[in-house]
């Protein structure tokens, strides 16, 4: 894959790079900033950025803004954030285009390298990849009066593996259940959130989205 990098830390930005080319991957390039990320992903395209949600100047929000930009200007190009904490209205601002695409990770899950590695790669092809800490907290957060207030316990644990990036087969694997089973509590899943099947944005997509504002 062709990969954009985008870190303050030096040391972080160039382990990156080490870590991916040493994978087989071309990191395309490394940049410190949100501008240099936003022109890195115009002037390349990459498959994937991975991208620090805390840059200069303020090292606040401005990496995430930064991939938001680049997205607005290429609808649904993937993006996989890293942080050092969890704020899931994080991930929740960069899901909201509704096109996918996206990862949230703590940055102590690239030490895991082969959860990382296959985050990545899910990130690139399309899904969404909440780090399961976010998701614990979520769950944890959750409001009664929230749409996800009327999901079942398993209709919960499904959503939250889907925001884990899960797939159907995965989570078919994961909870010993049929396939069938897992297709019908996903069906439930959209009804209740009010996702219709002629939606014109992803419906998995949506779901997590409403998971995380719930």
């Amino acid at each position: 894959m062709r990969i954009v990098v985008a870190d303050d830390s030096v040391l972080l930005r160039e382990g990156l790079v080490r870590l991916l080319v040493e994978d087989g991957h071309q990191v395309v390039d490394a940049v410190g900033d949100g501008p240099s990320l936003v022109e890195a992903v115009l002037a390349h395209r990459p498959d994937v950025s991975i991208v620090d949600v805390r840059m200069p100047p303020t090292h606040t929000d401005e990496g995430l803004r930064a991939a938001i930009a680049a997205r607005s200007h290429l609808p649904g190009t993937p993006v996989l954030m890293l942080s050092q904490y969890v704020e899931a209205s994080y991930a929740g601002d960069l899901l909201a285009d509704g096109s996918g695409a996206v990862g949230y990770l703590l940055k102590d899950r690239v030490a895991r390298v082969a959860e990382f590695l296959d985050a990545l790669d899910r990130v690139a092809h399309g899904a969404t990849v909440l780090d399961p800490q976010v998701v614990a907290q979520l769950l944890t957060d959750q409001r009664r009066d929230s749409p996800v207030g009327t999901l079942t316990p398993r209709e919960r644990q499904i959503l939250a593996l889907m925001a884990e990036g899960c797939s159907n087969t995965a989570i078919t694997r994961q909870l010993v259940v049929s396939a069938s089973a897992v297709e019908k509590h996903i069906g439930n899943i959209f009804a209740k959130l009010g996702l219709l099947p002629d939606d014109a944005r992803h419906r998995r997509v949506l779901a997590v989205l409403t998971y995380l504002r719930g």
